[in-house]
């Protein structure tokens, strides 16, 4: 297997997959990475660990369409030219 620029695309596209069905009930708040912890007041810098729980709310808000047509679009060319 040849390190392409497709394949490079295709590894980032199952890493934001792996990040949008992370769910907060089930598996985050277990391990310590719930939505009421980490919440800095106004002013203040956040740590790291809310500025990640950030960025995985943003991505399973805004990325959930993008990520269907995305993940549809990837599987027809993998159809495709296998």
């Amino acid at each position: 297997m040849a390190f392409t620029l497709y394949s490079l695309l295709q590894a980032s596209l199952l890493i934001v997959n792996a990040v949008a069905v992370l769910h907060e009930e089930r598996f985050l708040r277990h391990v310590g990475w719930g939505s009421d912890q980490g919440i800095g007041g106004f002013g203040e810098e956040l740590g790291i660990k809310a500025q990640l729980m950030n960025l995985i709310r943003s991505v399973r808000t805004i990325m959930r369409v993008p990520l269907i047509a995305l993940n549809t679009v990837t599987i027809i060319l993998l159809l495709l030219f296998g």
